[in-house]
């Protein structure tokens, strides 16, 4: 009998350290889409206040960079900027690199 209720502590502690991991999972996944997010709306939000600024959008992000601060961690970060035409909002795409193991 002791060897059950022993069985049974031990499926239960599996159980609630897989539970324990798959939260740890989720919160980790939905952090790095908040940053991938945050990211975009930095590059959007200066494109913007260059416009703003200027009557123009940017033709690259070296421009933001250098004249309204734009800064993120370009090795972990791609930024795509594709500034069709100075009067049209530019399309922005940001992906998160993969680490390399």
């Amino acid at each position: 009998m002791a060897n059950r209720k022993e069985i049974a502590i031990i499926l239960l502690m599996i159980l609630l350290l897989g539970g324990v991991w798959m939260l740890v999972s989720r919160v980790d996944t939905a952090q790095s889409g908040a940053q991938t997010q945050f990211v975009y709306d930095a590059v959007h939000n200066a494109a913007l206040t260059c416009y703003a600024v200027e009557g123009a959008y940017p033709d690259d992000l070296e421009y933001l960079r250098e004249n309204y601060g734009l800064a993120y961690d370009q090795s972990r970060y791609m930024v795509s900027y594709d500034a069709f035409a100075a009067n049209q909002v530019p399309t922005i795409f940001v992906t998160e690199v993969e680490a390399d193991a």
